[in-house]
């Protein structure tokens, strides 16, 4: 139906028309191509810009021949006469007898001549007919998007989960304005989280927040939690709303495995660097659920930062780490603490 719509049409009508389609459709094919990077796509739109230039040749060659028509036809009237003109004239004859024509049969009339000028096609109906072409394909490039399924295959960036609907523990209740594992799965899986790891062209697999408490702590402090995992790295942030402050944190770190530790100061607030191995559990399922011993996982790095200015106890920590050891620079943690401890409101004064 379409391919007889476009036969019918008039060359200035049908042409144009077509001209206008293929570069719109042409231009957008490569675009996705280039986006998708989409070698099937790229060669449909170089097809369509392909066909759009031919069409604007077959314009052009009809306006140059319209604008200067061709002198064949006066050329070939000139010839015909000079020929006519040389030729001997020939002597007269005699006319011929008369005969009998035949007469037409009754019923019959005379036959037309083959100089019959043909019925012009209506100009409305060309003007309604384009006018109706361009309007289907004007729908059809609107509702085929909406009708068709979506194929697209971009991995989507995981959302946070868990901790939203469940009850929190007393010791949320008991602490003044503590953040939730929701609001810090929030804050952390920003759309740049990726850039600042450097690696922007990541997608976040996993993103989840828990409501949890210290532990030897009998439950009665809170340590909300949020993690946002990526192919190359891990991110963990928590929030530990102890009597512990900065100083005293890095006292106790003498005691322990940390190593490379840093005191500095972030957006004002006493902060520490420090590393320490993950620890790595198995659980074999083969064998009644028995796991092995803890061991040692990848190095992770670690920025602990005061809750408030003024140190009054509680830190945040922002952890770091790939399963195959590689740490990025230490400006990244501090990039992301920037970011995300405005979110977390300072401790009031007791």
């Amino acid at each position: 139906m379409l391919g007889l719509l476009l036969r019918l049409l008039p060359f200035w009508v049908r042409e144009p028309l077509l001209i206008a389609v293929g570069s719109v459709l042409g231009v957008r094919i490569m675009y996705l191509a280039v986006r998708d990077h989409d070698r099937v796509a790229a060669g449909l739109g170089v097809v369509f810009l392909v066909f759009t230039a031919i069409r604007v040749y077959a314009v052009i060659r009809a306006l140059r021949a319209r604008r200067n028509p061709s002198p064949t036809t006066s050329a070939d009237g000139a010839a015909v006469d000079a020929a006519a003109q040389a030729q001997p004239q020939a002597p007269p004859q005699a006319p011929p007898q008369a005969q009998a024509q035949p007469q037409p049969q009754a019923g019959t009339g005379p036959r037309p001549g083959p100089d019959t000028p043909e019925k012009e096609p209506n100009a409305w109906g060309q003007a309604v007919a384009a006018v109706a072409v361009f309007g289907a394909l004007a729908v059809a490039l609107w509702v085929a998007p909406r009708l068709m399924p979506s194929d697209n295959s971009t991995p989507q960036p995981a959302s946070c989960s868990g901790g939203s609907h469940e009850e929190l523990p007393r010791a949320y209740k008991d602490t003044p304005q503590p953040v939730t594992g929701e609001e810090l799965c929030g804050a952390l899986n920003r759309p740049d989280l990726a850039k600042l790891l450097g690696t922007p062209g990541e997608t976040a697999t996993t993103a989840s927040g828990t409501n949890n408490t210290a532990p030897l702590t009998d439950g009665k402090v809170a340590q909300p939690e949020a993690e946002v995992t990526f192919d190359t790295y891990t991110v963990n942030v928590s929030a530990t709303y102890n009597e512990l402050s900065t100083d005293q944190y890095v006292k106790l770190m003498e005691f322990g495995d940390e190593t490379d530790v840093k005191t500095l100061t972030v957006l004002g607030r006493p902060a520490v660097l420090s590393s320490d191995h993950t620890m790595k559990l198995e659980i074999n399922l083969g064998s009644g659920g028995s796991g092995g011993p803890v061991e040692d996982g990848p190095l992770a790095r670690t920025l602990s930062v005061a809750l408030d200015r003024e140190d009054r106890g509680g830190y945040c920590e922002i952890t770091v780490w790939s399963t195959s050891g590689t740490l990025p620079n230490d400006s990244v943690l501090l990039d992301i603490a920037e970011r995300l401890l405005p979110k977390i409101p300072e401790r009031p004064v007791r």
